[in-house]
């Protein structure tokens, strides 16, 4: 018997078979969802963090979600949201600085399961000095810094009572209070008073 022919049609046949067959198979692997992004990206810095969000290729369903530090300590606050391909999860005000690691796991739209890890650094937001810091170190500064206070002149810096008072102490003490060149003239004038009287008395004698 001779070999059997085998047509042009059959083997187009064969080949759109081959190849629909391999299309159907490898579809379920390509439909896997994937995540795209995120925020915090991974190994980012971030000054502050107000909430996660995780972007897929495609709407998950049943996400969850944990923002925890290395200790084990969780801060995420309430449940994960799901806004199309967009899981967002927000966490809890005054996050200490420190590191975090967000995990997540979804469910992508053909049932397969999506998880994973992402770690990012929370560094805080640098404060402003703080009044008292700026006070203790102006207290504690060098006195040599302070401007020396004048010196106290006992002479000037006294009342105006006390200064007469100087005053006078260094004038000469006089009985009674009068001073010396009025008992002066005082005496002069009685010398002449009583030389008057004796020359009057001389001439009513004569």
């Amino acid at each position: 018997m001779g070999a059997m022919k085998t047509s042009p049609v059959a083997v187009a046949l064969a080949l759109l078979a081959t190849f629909v067959l391999g299309t159907a198979f490898a579809s379920p692997a390509l439909a896997h969802d994937a995540l795209k992004s995120s925020d915090p990206a991974k190994g980012a810095k971030v000054e502050s963090l107000t909430e996660v969000r995780l972007t897929f290729s495609a709407t998950t369903r049943f996400p969850n979600v944990i923002v925890r530090t290395a200790d084990g300590g969780v801060h995420q606050d309430g449940k994960p949201v799901v806004d199309g391909p967009v899981v967002i999860q927000k966490v809890k005000d005054d996050l200490p600085p420190g590191e975090y690691v967000i995990a997540y796991r979804v469910v992508s739209s053909d049932g397969h399961p999506i998880e994973g890890e992402i770690p990012f650094t929370l560094v805080g937001s640098p404060k402003p000095p703080s009044a008292s810091a700026s006070t203790s170190e102006e207290a504690s500064a060098p006195a040599s810094e302070s401007p020396t206070a004048a010196p106290v002149d006992a002479t000037t810096t006294g009342t105006p009572g006390s200064a007469l008072a100087a005053d006078s102490a260094d004038e000469p003490a006089s009985s009674g209070g009068v001073p010396g060149w009025m008992w002066l003239v005082v005496g002069g004038l009685a010398g002449i008073g009583i030389g008057l009287f004796f020359s009057l008395r001389n001439k009513k004698q004569s």
